[in-house]
């Protein structure tokens, strides 16, 4: 493994890595600064001023709005027309309210001086996944980005994973909200006479809280195991999911029984407590440390990490306690980070493209509509992926000639200003944006 970056390369990978795209004011302040005092600054968003996107976004009106408010604002169609409601615009309803959502993240890439902050809390949103589409997701969703990824992207991870575990979107959308102790769904059964009724366990939020949220797919644990957490989540469901959606442990509808999850007996009797339990138990796990420190070890150095890396960053991980500022730390402090095989290796999602095309030209832009069709074009609707997996970051996955087509086009776009809402103030040759290089971070 080579190290021999110039101090300009290294630089301009500490930003291509750690932001949505270089420009040359944040290449100076590094060359002023010091990279390790850059890193610093961006690990303490809270300490950096914020001021052009915050203006932006106060016209995004349904970004600050609560889920009660987006339901009764922003209703379905046929709903909005049975109240009187005068739909107007093809733009209607919780479709709306995903487009500023979608347009609030691109703004936010693009203008937002807490770069870093902004790339962990597309990487969250990611690892966490909720489809927006998703029936009352279309309305959960806007919460779920504000008030509990963006508020946990650089905390504890134990505290970031309970907070998805008791977010109403992440309940809905992986249907833990209607997982019920098989006890009492059988006597809801028995008294409604009606044996269609299956209302019971659901395993789906368990499974994905080991395979996708901390374990890993190889994290060593059995099926067995997928029964019994999903017998500790039951009760977390939702009160009021069409209304003022929040989080509720209703213990009439709890399996109380014992449960063993990964060898660990969790005592019968308890309720909300079972569930916090294995939070506990997998957010401490050694191979919840290895997985995410793989995945981060994938965004940030390589599609195919060093296994050396990735102990590192499973170290620091299990260290720290999960600790996402000392683990981020961690990889960036690491050799491997500026290895001359890292330098330009990772493929840049259609986001970052975009985002990083806008940031290299200086684009007074809106994210309307035309960018945000282009972002789907390139197989990136934002808050839109279905499956739970999120949005890959493996550069095999966003390279197509379709794909790379779109690309081209949209860089030509951009810079002859033909994209309606956005303007591009800063001369740069289409050729660069649209060549091999620059797909590339």
């Amino acid at each position: 493994m080579s190290t021999g970056l110039t101090q300009g390369q290294k630089i301009t990978h500490l930003l291509s890595r750690t932001s949505f795209g270089a420009t040359p004011e944040e290449a100076d302040r590094v060359m002023r600064a010091g990279s390790s005092a850059y890193l610093e600054e961006q690990l303490q968003p809270e300490r950096i001023a914020d001021r052009l996107v915050e203006e932006r976004l106060k016209e995004l009106k349904t970004v600050r709005l609560s889920s009660k408010e987006l339901f009764e604002l922003y209703p379905p169609p046929n709903q909005a027309k049975k109240q009187g409601i005068t739909i107007s615009s093809r733009m209607q309803g919780p479709r709306y309210v995903i487009f500023e959502l979608q347009q609030a993240r691109l703004l936010r890439a693009v203008y937002s001086q807490r770069q870093l902050y902004e790339i962990m809390v597309d990487f969250w949103s990611n690892h966490f996944n909720v489809f927006a589409a998703k029936g009352a997701d279309r309305w959960l969703v806007t919460s779920y980005d504000r008030d509990t990824i963006r508020p946990h992207a650089f905390g504890k991870f134990k505290d970031l994973l309970l907070a998805t575990a008791q977010s109403p979107a992440m309940l809905f959308y992986l249907d833990n909200w209607l997982s019920v102790s098989p006890e009492l769904a059988i006597r809801s059964r028995s008294a409604s006479g009606n044996p269609s009724i299956r209302r019971g366990i659901n395993e789906n939020y368990a499974r994905e809280l080991m395979e996708l949220h901390t374990l890993g797919v190889d994290g060593g644990y059995t099926q067995k195991d997928v029964e019994e957490v999903a017998r500790c989540f039951t009760g977390w469901t939702i009160r009021r999911p069409r209304g003022e959606a929040e989080f509720q442990f209703n213990s009439r509808l709890h399996d109380r029984g014992e449960k063993v999850v990964l060898g660990t007996k969790i005592s019968a009797g308890e309720g909300i407590e079972d569930g916090m339990q294995v939070i506990d138990l997998l957010a401490r796990h050694p191979a919840t440390a290895r997985f995410i420190a793989t995945k981060l070890a994938r965004r940030f150095v390589a599609d195919d990490p060093p296994a050396s890396l990735i102990k590192q960053t499973a170290d620091a991980f299990q260290r720290s306690d999960g600790d996402i500022r000392s683990v981020l730390r961690a990889i960036v402090s690491a050799p491997e980070f500026y290895s001359t095989d890292a330098y330009r290796a990772k493929v840049k999602k259609p986001l970052e493209f975009v985002a990083s095309a806008l940031r290299a030209v200086d684009a007074e832009t809106d994210g309307g509509p035309p960018v945000l069709r282009y972002l789907a074009r390139m197989g990136e609707p934002l808050f839109l992926s279905q499956p739970p997996t999120g949005y890959p970051d493996v550069g095999s996955s966003w390279i197509s000639p379709d794909t790379l087509l779109t690309r081209i086009n949209f860089a030509l776009d951009l810079t002859a200003n033909r994209i309606r809402g956005t303007q591009a103030r800063r001369n740069v040759d289409p050729l660069v944006l649209a060549g091999p290089e620059f797909h590339r971070r």
